[in-house]
């Protein structure tokens, strides 16, 4: 052998005995305290053991089904007026979007935003923008 891997077999034969001795070390302690502390351990052991099964069991029971994909109405879009940017504007405030964020987004003033807001609460017949983003729903315009 080359003195390169006899220096490398030594250190690896080294930090094994090293590993182990760590390792019994470790073992005896944890032995000692279970012993010491046994009630507790066994507590903690039953609370692990539930933790894990509450999980399993919730992810099981409440595993929802893949939502279907949504298909905007878009008869109910053209009976209404609503041009595409009104519906991009009108998407946004369903998101919770404010007037600016919803700006900033689209590339436009504030202002457009909210001449577009005010032609959407005409043509939905709402007065605020919750009952507007509720009868869009309704009509399936917006999911």
């Amino acid at each position: 052998m080359t003195t390169k891997a006899q220096a490398l077999r030594t250190i690896l034969v080294y930090g094994a005995v090293v590993a182990a001795g760590t390792f019994a070390l470790e073992w005896l302690q944890f032995r000692f305290l279970v012993r010491t502390h046994a009630l507790e351990a066994y507590v903690a052991l039953v609370a692990v053991a539930f933790l894990g099964a509450g999980i399993w069991l919730g992810a099981k029971l409440f595993r929802r089904a893949p939502a279907a994909l949504f298909v905007a109405n878009a008869r109910a879009q053209e009976t209404l007026g609503i041009s595409q940017r009104e519906l991009e504007v009108l998407t946004r405030l369903a998101a919770g979007e404010s007037n600016k964020e919803i700006a900033r987004r689209l590339d436009v003033s504030p202002n457009t935003v909210k001449t577009h807001v005010t032609k959407l609460f005409a043509k939905l017949q709402a007065r605020r923008r919750t009952e507007a983003i509720q009868k869009a729903r309704e009509l399936g315009v917006i999911s």
